[in-house]
């Protein structure tokens, strides 16, 4: 694929780890015995599937918080829920295969079920700085693996589809790439195993 335009990446589990107890621990004691329970609360599915599709607020998220942990905890849970994209440890070797990926003439964008507050403070994110474009879930009102959101991504940086890879964690989000057509790969946590992708690919 040699005349590959771009690679396309997911964000969670991919460019960065998803790890509440890492985004909760600057604003609570790990050692608080409530710890574990505000993780789990408030990094459950109900909001975070909402936030992707710009169904709940902040403050949604909180008023339903409050019912399901000590109130002690919501300083720390509005705080987390504010700040928690600045916390997000990059998986290992996913710099340096963007770094190559730059080098070989590609573009990179991100395409991310995610919320309008991660896409405001988007820029809070290191590894996304390297980027030539983003789309966001909740910003353009659509998720993965719907076509409307490949076919927006393509429109608006000009791309062919036949013309780029996705690279995303999701096995339901990699086949609705592929029945959009584009080419897609699974990753698994290991960047030398999409490092090879791309190689086989001939787009590095």
């Amino acid at each position: 694929m040699e005349n590959c335009q771009a690679v396309i990446f997911d964000f969670g589990q991919v460019l960065v780890r998803f790890e509440p107890s890492v985004m909760v621990a600057p604003f609570l004691d790990p050692a608080d015995a409530d710890f574990s329970l505000l993780c789990s609360v408030l990094f459950d599915r109900k909001y975070w599937d909402r936030l992707d599709d710009g169904t709940i607020t902040h403050e949604e998220i909180l008023f339903d918080v409050a019912g399901r942990v000590p109130a002690r905890l919501l300083p720390a849970a509005a705080l987390a829920l504010d700040n928690w994209q600045k916390n997000l440890p990059e998986i290992e070797g996913m710099r340096e295969l963007i770094g190559k990926i730059k080098k070989a003439g590609r573009k990179l964008y991100l395409l991310s079920n995610i919320s309008r507050h991660f896409a405001e403070h988007s820029t809070d994110v290191p590894i996304l700085r390297l980027f030539d474009g983003c789309v966001f879930s909740a910003e353009v009102g659509a998720v993965k693996p719907s076509r409307e959101i490949f076919s927006l991504l393509c429109s608006r940086y000009g791309l062919d589809k036949s013309r780029v890879v996705f690279i995303d964690d999701s096995e339901k989000n990699v086949r609705g790439a592929g029945e959009f057509g584009i080419r897609a790969f699974r990753f698994t946590g290991n960047a030398a195993d999409a490092e090879t992708f791309l190689t086989d690919q001939k787009i590095i």
